[in-house]
């Protein structure tokens, strides 16, 4: 019997380190970054505003990877608002596109978790 919950108890912790992709030590920034002051977003004039939707391929979990990569949007220079829909796989981004190009929420997003896992594709202004 004290075999069997061995072995349980190690797959739930491989399976706690494999899940959704998601790396501990992000976790603990994130944490960290979670008890800090909130940062203010400077106000984007209308006529500089633009909206892009465009797709995101590999996502496998809605809160370890839809969520990180919503995060990781709203928390760059120049965007209004970002929302990563799992189901959908898509993703709705405002931004200032004096400050912000199509071509880097790309690359943000692309480089998220391993920089191999997610993929943008059919980018819409």
């Amino acid at each position: 019997m004290n075999f069997l919950k061995s072995i349980m108890t190690i797959m739930l912790v491989s399976l706690m380190f494999v899940g959704c992709k998601e790396k501990i030590s992000e976790n603990v920034a994130n944490a960290a970054s979670e008890t800090e002051t909130p940062k203010v977003k400077k106000e984007i004039a209308t006529a500089n505003l633009q909206t892009a939707s465009f797709t995101i391929k590999g996502m496998t979990c809605e809160i370890g990877c839809a969520k990180t990569i919503e995060e990781e949007l709203n928390g760059l220079d120049g965007v209004q608002t970002a929302a990563v829909n799992f189901k959908k796989e898509s993703a709705t981004v405002s931004f200032d596109k004096t400050v912000l190009t199509p071509e880097e929420l790309t690359k943000v997003v692309e480089a998220t978790a391993d920089g191999k896992t997610y993929k943008v594709s059919n980018m819409k202004l």
